[in-house]
């Protein structure tokens, strides 16, 4: 009797860049992909076609997908790109003639139209009966999944080109949010961690419209998306959050241990000059009082910001303005970009000093090093503390995790001295038992 060997699927390899929201426009392509039946490889030379997820967002974004491109090229020859510097085609096609399709932001079908072009599904693949997992393919490690909950944004920051790129706030319905939050639980995340371009706006769009969930009703908010998060039983973050008055009603929240005392809050500036120049929404000296009354609700709050020094316009004065500020409002973690243009950014067209490269290099420094000084001296009042941890690397020599107030990189981390026998994903209390500018060391205690 004659046996044929069954044809092999189809394989894709896939390059994401940029930011977490990009991260999963990447996994909703690779899991219509598998759902196909295409294979996923992590190699150039294994893969029949190569599609290139790209960031560009800033001047170096753009030079490092252009870069990636061109490396998919010659490794490969087959590739298809992607992503937000996809509205910029001509440029692409400019430096790279042979990519073979190229798609925008958030265009999933266009994407996975261009693969079947390259290279055609397998006939007899049935996704009813080939297993996928209910929660799609991730790239992040099982115990932690981002959970994007709108796409683009209604504000016009001067420095920013999102809203071109991305387009206007469109908010997804609160059931399909919470149901891709209880499989992701189901599948075994621990932490889900809420993003968007302004999440805090969730439900503008669609004037705060009532879903429902598990029979129940919803209202398609921040607030309540949050109460209805936190009774999945896992770690809740939240992304990208601008201080709305209604921000106020997540505290109490946070205060009750619903989801975790931790806001990520793009500052941006502190200067009332500044921030008018980058057409900032609601940021002025009251925010000051504000994150004092935060934390009085609740002492734990961990916040997070970004900042940009050498915006045009910017002057010592303005600066040392944003100096004072982080000495009073005593921010946890903290990041800090020197202003770069960005081609078709409002901020190219004001009539405004632009600041020399040295200085913006000068009042980077500094600015790094007076938030060190902060970030150190409040990390050292933990020391002593219990914390919980939760594990996301585990080897011979201990484990490295992260506790409510670190995201997944691009905060701190928790080294566990006496962890080796701990996995990925496991939560444990630990005593913290030293800490640096950023890290915390740790003893486990349950």
């Amino acid at each position: 009797m004659s046996t044929t060997t069954a044809p092999a699927n189809p394989k894709v390899g896939f390059v994401s860049l940029g930011c977490p929201k990009a991260l999963v426009d990447s996994e909703r392509i690779l899991t219509q992909l598998r759902m196909e039946g295409y294979d996923v490889v992590s190699t150039y030379q294994d893969a029949d076609v190569v599609v290139v997820n790209t960031c560009g967002f800033i001047d170096s974004a753009k030079a490092e997908s252009l870069e990636v491109i061109g490396e998919a090229i010659k490794e490969n020859g087959k590739v298809i790109v992607t992503g937000c510097m996809g509205v910029e085609e001509g440029n692409i096609r400019e430096v790279h003639p042979s990519v073979l399709a190229v798609t925008g932001p958030q265009q999933y079908e266009q994407v996975v139209n261009a693969v079947h072009e390259v290279v055609p599904p397998k006939q007899d693949h049935n996704p009813l009966i080939d297993l996928v997992p209910p929660q799609g393919i991730k790239l992040t490690p099982r115990h932690y999944a981002y959970l994007k909950i709108s796409e683009g944004c209604n504000h016009s920051c001067s420095f920013c080109i999102i809203p071109s790129m991305r387009g206007k706030l469109v908010s997804r319905p609160v059931g399909d949010v919470l149901d891709e939050a209880q499989r992701l639980v189901k599948a075994g995340v621990k932490e889900l961690l809420v993003i968007s371009q302004d999440t805090s706006a969730y439900g503008v769009d669609v004037k705060y419209r009532t879903g429902f969930w598990n029979g129940a009703p919803v209202k398609t908010r921040m607030t309540e998306l949050c109460e209805a998060l936190s009774t999945l039983g896992v770690w809740v973050r939240l992304h990208y959050v601008y201080p709305y008055p209604h921000v106020d009603e997540l505290i109490p929240l946070m205060a009750a241990g619903k989801i975790l005392p931790y806001l990520d809050i793009p500052f941006q500036h502190a200067s009332p000059k500044v921030l008018k120049a980058m057409k900032r929404p609601a940021f002025e000296d009251k925010t000051l009082a504000r994150i004092k009354n935060w934390r009085e609700i609740c002492p734990e709050l961990i916040i997070r910001s970004t900042f940009i020094v050498g915006f045009p316009g910017e002057t010592e004065e303005d600066f040392q303005y944003l100096l004072d500020w982080l000495t009073e409002a005593q921010l946890d973690r903290v990041g800090c970009f020197q202003y770069s243009p960005v081609e078709g950014a409002p901020a190219n067209d004001l009539n405004l000093d632009v600041v020399p490269d040295d200085v913006k290099q000068d009042r980077w420094e500094r600015f790094m090093a007076h938030q060190q000084a902060i970030s150190s001296a409040r990390l050292q009042m933990r020391i002593g503390r219990e914390i919980e941890v939760l594990v996301d690397e585990v080897d011979e020599q201990g484990a490295v995790g992260r506790c409510f107030f670190d995201a997944p990189e691009i905060d701190g981390n928790v080294f566990i001295d006496n962890g080796s026998h701990l996995k990925p994903g496991d939560k444990v209390w630990c005593k913290v038992t030293d800490a640096d500018e950023y890290d915390l060391w740790a003893e486990q205690i349950n």
